[in-house]
């Protein structure tokens, strides 16, 4: 049983289900840098830290991650950014893909498709890849987007350029766009990967099961009050989401961040479909910045509030995206909150699986069903502030956290130097 915090204090991942036997770090022995909150993007933080040659310290309140960081698509939506966000995803991808070398996490480089059903939203695709690289927003024909999507050629031709047929996979299409930065990762390893890398990286500590409570300074840096005991480092990073009201209330009530909870669903592996994009709809290019910026997403919302506004009632991301073990994650709805209510209304779980059911064109039998949580915010798509010297909150308020985390990080923890 644990006797006292230096105890419970050990090198690499504190498993609560054993005694710790050797303390490497205690209170009056410093840090370079303690990361709160090891979701991914606080473990992106601890990432580059270490990169960068500094000790490192994560703390998580819980056994493991078990927020936002894998209640999600597993999905980088390079693409479909704009501005600072667009820069900080292109940097995020990079090391990505860095770091899935470096700790053996699954990221693939498979893009995203987004599937066109109608002239509108054909529309908004032509302006976004006239304004974007060559080759970055690729248009495609439905034989395209359908080939895209891994279709065999058999499906492919039976289904033809002309919509398709209501027997064929992917029905209904007029056209498409594949999205090539886009890249994928698998939400429910990724992170455990991640962190049990690092844990064994030296000069790296990670405690689960602690909690920080609060935090002083002095000459010789910041101490973290933790549910353990005291920590000390040069530079505290606080990154617990959507959580920021627990630890600074006042900054969250400033930064108006609420709780956007989203109804997701685990599908089995539907016969003869595999696909490795991400995929998208009409009601994405409803919400992310890049196609929401272009002058023909005006008349996409109108037409799907005019021919589907239940979508737009439950904040429909209509999406998918199909993990390595053949199982589908659907989703998503938005609605939003201080404090999100834990019951899920089956009719809008219903409206979402029931959209995608019709855009794959197969029967999907559902065996998971959750609620998905991140932090949002009208005021600005992500937070990072010094609360006192030496402690910094940041949060993505913005529901792209997995796509920005390591982007964010690096501009963080690059400041330090």
């Amino acid at each position: 049983m644990i006797q006292s915090p230096e105890a419970d204090i050990v090198s690499g991942v504190n498993n609560p289900s054993t005694s710790p036997t050797t303390a490497n770090r205690t209170a009056n022995q410093a840090t370079d840098v303690i990361i709160v909150g090891a979701g991914i993007v606080g473990l992106a933080h601890a990432a580059h830290a270490v990169a960068n040659g500094l000790t490192v310290t994560i703390i998580e309140r819980d056994h493991h991650a078990a927020g936002a960081s894998v209640r999600n698509f597993g999905h980088c939506c390079i693409t479909a950014q704009s501005g600072e966000l667009y820069e900080l995803a292109q940097t995020s991808r990079k090391y990505w893909l860095e770091f899935a070398e470096h700790a053996g996490f699954w990221a693939a480089e498979s893009g995203a498709v987004v599937l066109a059903r109608t002239e509108a939203e054909m529309d908004v695709l032509r302006e976004l890849s006239e304004v974007r690289e060559p080759g970055q927003v690729e248009l495609l024909s439905p034989a395209g987007t359908r080939e895209r999507l891994g279709t065999s050629a058999f499906a492919v031709e039976e289904a033809h350029d002309d919509g398709g047929t209501s027997g064929a996979q992917w029905p209904g299409l007029v056209g498409g766009a594949f999205l090539r930065d886009d890249l994928r990762v698998d939400p429910r390893t990724t992170v455990a990967t991640l962190a049990e890398w690092l844990s064994r990286q030296p000069g790296v500590d990670l405690y689960w099961n602690t909690a920080a409570l609060g935090f002083s300074g002095s000459s010789e840096g910041v101490t973290v009050q933790t549910s353990r005991g005291g920590l000390r480092a040069k530079q505290v990073f606080v990154c617990v989401g959507h959580d920021v009201d627990y630890l600074f209330p006042d900054l969250a009530e400033e930064h108006r961040i609420q709780r956007c909870a989203l109804q997701m669903s685990l599908a089995a592996k539907p016969s003869g479909v595999e696909f490795a994009p991400a995929v998208l709809t009409a009601t994405s290019m409803l919400r992310y910045p890049a196609f929401t910026d272009m002058p023909a997403a005006a008349a996409l919302r109108s037409e799907v509030l005019e021919n589907q506004p239940e979508l737009l009632e439950i904040g429909a991301n209509v999406m998918f995206t199909q993990r390595p073990d053949g199982t589908v994650i659907l989703g998503d709805s938005h609605h939003y909150h201080r404090t999100a209510d834990p019951f899920l209304d089956e009719g809008v779980t219903s409206t979402l699986n029931a959209e995608i059911t019709g855009r794959i064109g197969e029967p999907l039998e559902i065996i998971q069903r959750w609620q998905g949580i991140y932090a949002s915010s009208d005021v600005a798509p992500i937070l990072v502030r010094e609360v006192q010297p030496g402690v910094t909150v940041v949060s993505v308020t913005s529901g792209v956290g997995m796509t920005l985390s390591f982007g964010l990080a690096h501009r963080n923890v690059s400041r330090l130097y």
